[in-house]
């Protein structure tokens, strides 16, 4: 008799056990997930993000030389890579101090000026809204940007045919 009660408390256990699965289990298949839509705004925008991200080097035109820049991996670079997303930056640079061209930039860009020693072919973001091209050193607080790809001796060339410079600044 107690064999017979042990295996009826077994089998009930096991039916409560069965319908208690059986309850979390849905009768209709769940609807399938799927991914927000991004409106062509925004997936223009992480389009440009990732192209910021991803660009570590621009150009430099001046007179007829077109000079490549390494990038530094700042916020002052990726914004200065997202405008030139907008277009081009076109500004005039004057020579100052025998060892730099200064010119206004036309935007200010966000600063993380620490003190340094540059060097030949140096570029340098002054007070936010200035591009500084050297050709020579100099020991202050900057925010640098980048490095000209061409040799000090080019750089100083290029730089110092004139006291004013055109500077035209792109992507590609």
């Amino acid at each position: 008799m107690k064999k017979v009660f042990g295996i009826s408390i077994l089998i009930l256990w096991l039916c409560f056990f069965v319908f208690a699965l059986a309850a979390c289990v849905p009768d209709e298949p769940l609807p399938e997930q799927t991914a927000p839509e991004k409106n062509e705004q925004s997936s223009e925008k992480s389009n440009a993000d990732s192209e910021a991200e991803m660009t570590d080097t621009i150009y430099f035109t001046i007179g007829t030389h077109k000079i490549a820049v390494k990038l530094e991996n700042n916020a002052a670079t990726k914004a200065l890579v997202e405008l030139l997303q907008e277009g081009d930056i076109t500004y005039t640079a004057h020579d100052y101090g025998g060892f730099e061209k200064v010119g206004d930039l036309g935007h200010t860009l966000p600063r993380e000026d620490k003190q340094m020693t540059t060097e030949a072919g140096d570029v340098i973001l002054y007070l936010g809204d200035r591009i500084v091209l050297f050709y020579g050193s100099n020991s202050w607080s900057y925010t640098k940007l980048g490095k000209m790809q061409c040799s000090a001796s080019e750089i100083k060339e290029i730089l110092t045919e004139n006291d004013a410079v055109t500077v035209n600044i792109c992507l590609q």
